[in-house]
């Protein structure tokens, strides 16, 4: 392959939010095609080819090698791969889409509160009703990996086909494993998670597919996404302040700020408010905070990172 190819998002809230960030990064998306396309291209990156999926296809494609880049939550990577450390590599998690894989059993279970509670309770089920508990799921290898991790045995898989947290009260299940971002339609179904039951706190994220073609090109076209998008994300924790007089090299140090010019620095955000009045009362008023998009650095670590683990 010559050309990076990208999936995105194809629809609702993860795509709207994905948009949001590729402009922050400085990418404006173009849908080819309108709004029912299924590619887009980079304004500004024509040797990447967008394509736009379902979170599902683009974590098979990460995992399959037939897509370089793809956004996507790490609850569907880590229930695809059968090794997700050779497969994918998660290049930057975006802090959107969030939501855990839990372990859910009925609010009626009062004494079972933890994996080893529902262990106990499926050896109690098993010599009472003669199964094993029923866990439904969509997330089998995953919820698999995590029981076993856990010593629990005593259940058997069930795969939902439709909503997997109505399976208890529908009778076609004992508990289950599912996403949840706030908890509350478990509640409504009279459902709690099991205070070590998190099998994943899952975000939409950055991944890169390790069994692609990685090319010279292609290797070249990461390494300008990759650039901008670590430049945003470190100008996010940093502040410029601009000052009416020349700072002097003392106060340069104890401030612990990076001189741009003789009279701006760039500043930690959370400490920027405490720098900017320590500088006015030094003399150098006035004193302006200003925000900036992108911080470029000679290095990236987050692309060097990669490239290594490809080698």
């Amino acid at each position: 392959m010559t050309r990076l190819s990208f999936a995105i998002p194809s629809k609702g809230r993860l795509k709207q939010n994905t948009e949001t960030w590729l402009a922050a990064c400085g990418f404006r998306l173009r849908q080819i095609g309108g709004g029912r396309g299924y590619t887009a291209a980079l304004d500004g990156q024509p040797e990447i080819d967008i394509l736009l999926l379902s979170a599902g296809e683009i974590a098979e494609g990460l995992i399959s090698g037939s897509l370089h880049l793809g956004i996507t939550g790490e609850d569907l990577l880590y229930n695809m791969s059968t090794d997700i450390e050779r497969d994918v590599h998660v290049l930057r998690r975006l802090g959107f889409g969030r939501a855990d894989l839990v372990v859910a059993v009925p609010a009626a279970w009062l004494d079972v509160d933890t994996m080893a509670d529902l262990e106990a309770a499926g050896a109690q089920f098993r010599l009472q009703h003669g199964r094993r508990l029923r866990v439904a799921t969509k997330y089998m290898r995953a919820t698999r990996h995590f029981f076993a991790a856990r010593s629990v045995g005593e259940y058997r898989l069930v795969e939902s086909a439709g909503a997997t947290e109505a399976a208890p009260a529908a009778g076609s299940a004992d508990l289950i494993v599912d996403i949840t971002s706030t908890g509350a339609t478990l509640k409504a179904n009279g459902l709690k998670v099991l205070s070590d039951g998190v099998i994943l706190a899952s975000e939409a994220s950055l991944v890169a597919g390790r069994n692609a073609d990685w090319s010279d090109a292609v290797r070249e076209a990461l390494g300008g996404l990759l650039d901008a998008v670590e430049a945003e994300a470190a100008a996010q924790g940093l502040k410029k302040i601009e000052v009416g007089q020349p700072i002097t090299d003392e106060l340069i140090t104890q401030l612990e700020v990076v001189r741009l010019n003789p009279q701006a620095v760039l500043a930690p955000q959370k400490k920027a408010l405490n720098i900017a009045r320590t500088l006015a009362m030094q003399g150098c008023e006035p004193v302006v905070i200003t925000t900036i998009e992108h911080c470029f650095n000679g290095r990236n670590p987050v692309l060097e990172n990669f490239l290594s683990k490809l080698s």
